[in-house]
């Protein structure tokens, strides 16, 4: 059985409910002592800048995004950032909360080769 796991989210503002049910299962997995990267790109950018997640609420059953990000990084999760989706937007690694990495393309594919199960949302 692997013991990574990967969750790739392209929603944020456009779709609030992709991005809380990718970080549900992301935390489900790092629960589930897996190592867990969440690879953010195009709109899902947007779970990682500084006060975006708090805009996103879906309601009962699940937490807000914030909690959801937080809980994430405090179990030690991590949280990579399309390089080039933030540069499209006009951000860079300062507007990022605590625990999110800039990362291009060539680090997701190094770590899905080492055998990563992956889910997108």
């Amino acid at each position: 059985m692997a013991e990574k796991f990967c969750v790739t989210i392209t929603h944020c503002r456009t779709d609030g409910d992709k991005a809380t049910l990718g970080f549900v299962v992301a935390n489900a997995a790092q629960g589930s002592e897996k190592e867990t990267m969440i690879f953010l790109s195009c709109d899902g950018v947007y779970c990682a800048v500084k006060g975006e997640a708090e805009k996103i609420d879906e309601g009962t059953p699940f937490a807000p995004l914030k909690e959801l990000v937080t809980k994430f990084v405090n179990a030690g999760g991590k949280i990579w950032v399309c390089t080039p989706c933030l540069k499209k937007r006009g951000l860079t690694e300062d507007d990022l909360v605590e625990g999110a990495t800039p990362a291009g393309g060539a680090a997701l594919v190094e770590w899905l080769a080492s055998g990563s199960p992956s889910v997108a949302y």
